[in-house]
């Protein structure tokens, strides 16, 4: 009987690591970063202030078995307001009509990732890189902690945002590739 005991905790114990720790994204040590060409010949890069998100992680193998985010496409800034004002019309992320973007991890393997991204009720599965997946470590406050970093590009026009003008020298006011950088911290949830 106690071997069956024993077995039995085996088991759980097993199946507790496999799930891994669970983080809620701690948005002040966080990062939704982008980087797009202007005009062909500089970048503009911005951020979102306002987004929320959980993400599931094995310590010992260091894969992601979930990541789950949701964005407030108004909070977006380049630090530029005439511009933000502009990404958030419909020329470009319509955030009165689409107020949400969101990402979801559907597998982890080695340092790629594959996520289904959500713009504008425009939802597509993206590869993107994954770096720098910590261990998990304790803060000098007694919370667990682990962080990691994701990288990508995405078409724009896929995701229906379209607006862009010519120039006099035949190139583009707005480049159609746009370059993501997701950075999160998560704290450990209890229970």
């Amino acid at each position: 009987m106690k071997s069956i005991i024993s077995l039995a905790l085996a088991g759980m114990l097993g199946l507790t690591s496999l799930v891994g720790a669970d983080f809620n994204v701690d948005t002040s040590h966080s990062n939704i970063g982008f980087k797009v060409k202007h005009m062909m010949i500089s970048n503009v890069t911005g951020n979102f202030q306002e987004f929320e998100g959980s993400f599931s992680l094995d310590e010992k193998s260091k894969v992601l078995s979930s990541i789950e985010g949701t964005v407030t496409v108004s909070s977006i800034t380049t630090q530029n307001k005439k511009r933000d004002d502009h990404l958030r019309s419909a020329d470009f992320f319509d955030a009165e009509k689409y107020p949400q973007m969101t990402l979801k991890l559907i597998k982890h393997e080695g340092d790629k990732a594959i996520v289904e991204l959500t713009i504008k009720d425009v939802t597509k599965q993206i590869e993107m890189e994954v770096e720098d997946v910590s261990g998990i470590i304790k803060d000098p406050w007694g919370n667990s902690r682990a962080a990691l970093a994701l990288e990508g590009k995405i078409d724009r026009k896929a995701f229906n945002i379209n607006f862009n003008k010519m120039l006099e020298t035949g190139g583009l006011l707005v480049d159609d590739k746009v370059k993501l950088n997701i950075e999160l911290e998560g704290i450990m949830t209890q229970g």
